[in-house]
């Protein structure tokens, strides 16, 4: 295909920061083709209360109000079930649950699911998104690392699913075959983002290249089939979430004996070509309209209605094109 179009591409995973890096990163949501952006609650502090999160929202408007922010809560002790009926009335779509210590700021992570049910529940009733880090953190004496720590978290997917079956849960920018197979098994109320990073790389292109280095780690090549073999398939519960996490050079291209390089990949600006150019690698082009928009917009109840139909993003081949190295502030 020399041409292709996207109908409103919606990414439902993406990092914008704060501060300068957001008045930086914010205008590459669209740069990169995508009218909707979901945005993490990663923050200093985090994004803990309906008030904090709406007043994010209005300060990524105020950046760029062309894109569309859903919102979304980070998972956190202080968060109760009136919070979560407030949060809904709102406009809040999701709560984010980071496992302590495993990716960027994620030192306030939960360490155990079960006090957190009440919660959950009201999310349920109120029809909320639960979205997972799919990890636990390392821990010697049960062997958990980085490359297995996504597989060793499943079983607690598995028994929020059975304890919440009509919740909405997203399994976070999974990396192996055993997640592609837990998320399959479950209900229609679960799904799963991919990001591009992770249709590209498997563990030999991050061990020792800090700049590929995010968390989850890319893990074998087979595992990167799997994720590459359900988008082929076209199965709707599996959709685009870039996972698009900037960093400074110097905290990515730096470590210490005391302080590794940052995790996270960076893909905003170029987001769509890059997506459009790994599916047409593995045979998948044609399931592009699917996996970056209708899909996840479907799940997360955007489908679109006529205006955004006619709101394509067209691609066209138009020879080699080489990336500029360095993002500039716009001045």
């Amino acid at each position: 295909m020399a041409r292709i179009s996207v109908s409103s591409p919606a990414d439902f995973h993406v990092h914008l920061r704060q501060g300068k890096m957001a008045a930086l990163v914010a205008p590459h949501v669209r740069q990169g083709g995508f009218a909707l952006a979901y945005v993490m609650p990663n923050l200093k502090p985090p994004i803990t209360t309906t008030a904090q999160a709406l007043a994010y929202k209005q300060d990524l408007e105020a950046i760029d109000p062309t894109v569309e922010y859903l919102m979304t809560l980070y998972l956190s002790p202080d968060l109760t079930p009136d919070e979560i009926v407030k949060a809904k009335a709102a406009g809040i779509v999701g709560v984010k649950s980071y496992p302590r210590g495993v990716t960027t700021n994620s030192d306030g992570g939960i360490e155990s699911y079960e006090m957190y049910y009440p919660v959950f529940e009201a999310m349920q009733r109120v029809d909320m998104v639960l979205n997972l880090h799919g990890e636990v953190p390392s821990d010697p004496t049960t062997n958990t690392h980085i490359l297995n720590a996504e597989p060793q978290f499943l079983p607690h997917l598995h028994s929020l699913h059975k304890a919440f079956p009509r919740l909405r849960i997203v399994l976070e920018h999974a990396t192996t075959r055993a997640a592609v197979d837990a998320v399959k098994a479950c209900g229609p109320t679960v799904a799963c983002t991919i990001t591009a990073h992770h249709l590209a790389l498997t563990v030999d292109d991050w061990a020792g290249q800090s700049f590929n280095f995010c968390k989850p780690v890319a893990k074998f090549p087979d595992d990167r089939e799997a994720l590459r073999e359900v988008i082929r398939e076209a199965h709707p519960r599996f959709f685009l979430g870039s996972d698009s996490a900037p960093h400074p050079v110097h905290s990515k291209s730096t470590s210490t004996p005391t302080q590794g390089c940052a995790a996270g990949i960076y893909t905003s600006p170029i987001l769509l070509p890059l997506v459009a150019h790994l599916l047409e690698s593995f045979g998948a082009l044609d399931k592009l309209d699917g996996f970056a928009s209708a899909f996840g917009r479907r799940f997360y109840h955007r489908d679109l209605n006529a205006e955004q139909k006619e709101n394509k993003v067209v691609l066209q081949k138009i020879g080699n094109h080489v990336v500029a190295g360095k993002i500039r502030r716009r001045r």
